[in-house]
């Protein structure tokens, strides 16, 4: 053999022994996990219902294991955290009692017969009455906007009756005249998750826009369960709060809120939800002839622009058909006998609610169609208007509580846009990449609100990152993330 091939062969073998050096060199194993600066030693979490675990639209047992603050607890215990104690349900039907009587419903299940969400059956067994004793680490209540965290009696039984306090807090507050954050505080905590403000918008957003945006309203004793929360007030009492933690020295993650209209809740009842044949159609335009006549003539007075008046216009023809509803936006002709009516259009969004209402008789009378020849009140319908009472105080909301997080100099979770991304695109998790598509997106529950408990678990990943970057800790480098995998996403009918 020529010498020169030899030569070939001897440095073809030799870049192929490198090639499978690299190959099989060991991975160096991750650093060991380090909390940093951050003393985890008494972690305590305030927040509303998704601190809670509230899940499916309830609070149960499985979910409050599922969540958040609880699988963060879990993390934190490699690295000088604590027991976590929750106030644990009593079952996982997921209803609540007060003195025996139901007063809150079951929880959803994917029923999977029928493929579609269904109220668990049941009677539940925990109830507000006698309550709990004793300190907890999960602060969340259900139902608490940011001036609740304040309000004495917030948390006093007698009250519940009433609507004048919340029954969750009721079942574990330490006294009835006691805060939210005042039992928080009361624990001295060396670490927090501050995850709260949520429901002083989305509680208008749900209601399909049916409150009050209460800018300029400085009393909140005067709002109602679904107005939207003046600026000012809110900055008040997620200030003085965050305020008050960094008094005493505690560190922790504050997170912003997410944007209502994002939420699958939003997404899954079509504006063109009416299906019609042409026989019915004719006679429901024979029904809006005057209606649409009066129209006509108000334009020719001037009194509404011809946009108004075609928008305004009601017109059903075979097939789908957008609903009937009422907008109380549009220029008011009450004067002249017309009512504010329009069908929908795809800009409109219709809450999850509405496939109860749309297309049942009223009073069983079968020419009474709700969203059909009866328009849809305000609260089946987050119109354009309503969607735009909603963004600028999303906007309002999540720039006073980033402020005031960095003032203090606490880690940041952008829930926004982690909320906002599983809307588009979803978001990659180790072999997963959740979305919130309703039922099957793996992140959201079945209420269409909040989070699952897979979806949890992505987001206590994302307060991870946050105290890595503020607190010098390591979890992301140590590879001690959570597996999302490793949580469910929808519970079934079954679970014990």
């Amino acid at each position: 053999m020529n010498i020169k091939y030899i030569y070939l062969i001897l440095i073809v073998f030799g870049f192929a022994a490198c090639s499978d050096d690299n190959i099989t060199d060991p991975i160096p194993p991750p650093p060991a996990l380090d909390a940093g600066t951050a003393d985890f030693s008494n972690y305590v979490a305030i927040g509303d219902s998704q601190t809670a675990g509230y899940t499916d639209g309830a609070l149960f047992l499985a979910a409050q294991e599922n969540s958040m603050p609880n699988i963060l607890s879990n993390n934190m215990a490699s690295v000088g955290g604590s027991a976590f104690t929750q106030p644990l349900t009593d079952d996982n039907i997921g209803g609540l009692l007060f003195a025996g009587n139901v007063i809150l419903s079951n929880r959803f299940f994917f029923d999977l017969t029928t493929f579609t969400p269904a109220i668990l059956q049941g009677t539940p067994t925990t109830d507000v009455i006698p309550g709990l004793s004793g300190q907890f680490n999960n602060m969340g209540v259900p139902g608490a906007k940011s001036f609740h965290f304040l309000a004495p009696g917030y948390g006093n039984a007698a009250g519940v009756p009433l609507g004048l306090a919340n029954p969750y807090f009721a079942r574990f507050a330490s006294s009835p005249a006691t805060t939210i954050f005042g039992d928080a505080m009361a624990q001295s905590p060396s670490f927090f998750t501050f995850w709260a403000g949520s429901l002083d918008v989305t509680s208008y957003a749900l209601a399909g826009g049916d409150g009050v945006n209460q800018a300029g309203n400085f009393d909140p004793s005067t709002y109602g369960p679904s107005d939207i929360t003046d600026p000012v007030v809110f900055g008040q009492a997620i200030g003085g709060m965050l305020a008050g933690l960094n008094s005493i020295g505690a560190q922790g993650v504050v997170a912003n809120i997410a944007n209502p209209l994002l939420l699958p809740y939003f997404a899954v009842i079509p504006y063109n939800a009416v299906p019609l044949d042409a026989g019915t159609a004719a006679l429901l335009n024979q029904g809006f002839a005057p209606y649409n006549g009066g129209l006509l003539q108000m334009e020719a007075f001037g009194l509404i622009t011809t946009a108004e008046r075609i928008l305004r216009t009601i017109n059903f023809v075979e097939g789908q058909n957008a609903v009937t509803l009422v907008d109380e936006y549009l220029t008011d002709l009450s004067g002249f006998g017309l009512p504010s009516y329009r069908q929908a259009t795809e800009i409109d969004l219709l809450p999850l609610t509405a496939q109860f209402i749309i297309g049942t008789t009223v009073g069983g009378n079968p020419l009474q169609i709700n969203g059909v020849s009866v328009p849809l009140d305000d609260q089946w319908v987050l119109t354009p208007n309503e969607q735009t009472e909603v963004e600028n105080a999303t906007s309002a909301f999540n720039a006073i509580i980033e402020a005031a997080a960095t003032q203090a100099g606490f880690a940041f979770v952008d829930i926004e846009n982690l909320m906002a991304q599983l809307a588009r695109i979803g978001v990659p998790s180790g072999d997963f990449r959740p979305t919130s598509e309703y039922a099957l997106g793996g992140a959201l529950s079945l209420d269409g609100v909040h989070t699952n408990a897979r979806g949890n678990a992505l987001i206590a990943n994302e307060f991870l990152k946050a105290i890595d970057a503020t607190y010098g800790s390591n979890f992301v480098e140590a590879e001690a993330l959570n597996d999302i995998g490793n949580y469910p996403t929808n519970y079934s009918s079954q679970l014990q």
